[in-house]
């Protein structure tokens, strides 16, 4: 099974609206296949948790309205911050107005600051409220009524309509590094995101792949069937060197690649990445 390589930009919801939004046209106007913004409530990095941060799905929904073209999603809303019953409503939302351009993107979720800040339960059963949300948010997505009695979720006869416009959802991609979480994604998942250091280097990427092939072995999945994503850093100092680095990531079978802007100057460097990256990338993967 092969996969057509495809190329986003994520930003950060740290930056400002009018920063996002422009990012966003870029995304759109010049051919990305999907954009993207993270889902933290507090935010994130060495500068600490201080800087002003937008909500995540608030901004999927403009992001739905402002392009027309590419596609969306989180890398990756974190499964604690919302109960899997909003989260399928959300999503359904999104789809909807993007007009079936939502990419699904979840995670067990990992800031344990964010969860003593504002008193979030869960982190410590993450993985379980991940594998049990799935079932909730699929099931919510596909069946008219839904069941549903779990450890941590609770479905009664549940009505969730309308259901998105891609059948029978948008597309899962869960981020996942520990055998846990990989488990998870073979079972449920049609991206893999390599996160944090798994992600950060081919040599990383591919062993944590390995360990999603033997997953997807041991419940009789394809793991071909599985696509997988990495996001690399670009601080626009060297374009070259970040078609380098894609186009290895592409050689060793990643084929969702995401260029993560970084916040100095993310419309200058989105603007490079278009010019510069997106066309030589594509180049240098052509199948």
């Amino acid at each position: 099974m092969t996969h057509p390589i495809r190329i986003g930009l994520k930003l950060s919801q740290d930056a400002s609206a009018d920063v996002l939004q422009r990012v966003w046209s870029t995304a759109d106007q010049a051919g990305f296949d999907h954009c993207w913004a993270f889902d933290h409530l507090a935010s994130i990095g060495p500068a600490g948790p201080d800087r002003p941060v937008f909500d995540g799905w608030t901004l999927l929904g403009a992001m739905a309205m402002a392009t027309s073209r590419v596609r969306i999603g989180l890398l990756v809303t974190g499964i604690t911050y919302r109960s899997p019953a909003l989260l399928a409503k959300l999503a359904v939302t999104v789809d909807h107005l993007s007009g079936g351009r939502l990419e699904f993107g979840v995670g067990a979720a990992w800031a344990q600051n964010e969860h003593e800040m504002y008193g979030i339960e869960g982190l410590d059963h993450r993985v379980g409220r991940l594998s049990e949300g799935l079932q909730v948010m699929k099931l919510l997505w596909s069946q008219e009524r839904s069941d549903f009695s779990g450890r941590y979720y609770t479905l009664r006869d549940a009505i969730a309509n309308p259901k998105p416009l891609q059948s029978p959802h948008p597309p899962i991609w869960i981020g996942a590094s520990g055998p846990s979480t990989l488990k998870l994604t073979a079972r449920h998942a049609d991206v893999w995101n390599a996160p944090g250091p798994v992600g950060g280097s081919v040599a990383a990427a591919l062993e944590a792949s390995r360990q999603l092939d033997d997953a997807c072995v041991a419940i009789g999945r394809d793991p071909a069937e599985i696509r997988r994503s990495v996001q690399p850093h670009f601080d626009g100092s060297d374009p070259a060197a970040c078609v380098e680095e894609l186009a290895k990531f592409a050689e060793a079978g990643f084929t969702e690649l995401v260029v993560y802007l970084g916040r100095t100057d993310p419309v200058r460097d989105a603007e490079v990445v278009a010019e510069y990256v997106l066309p030589a990338v594509r180049a240098a993967t052509r199948r």
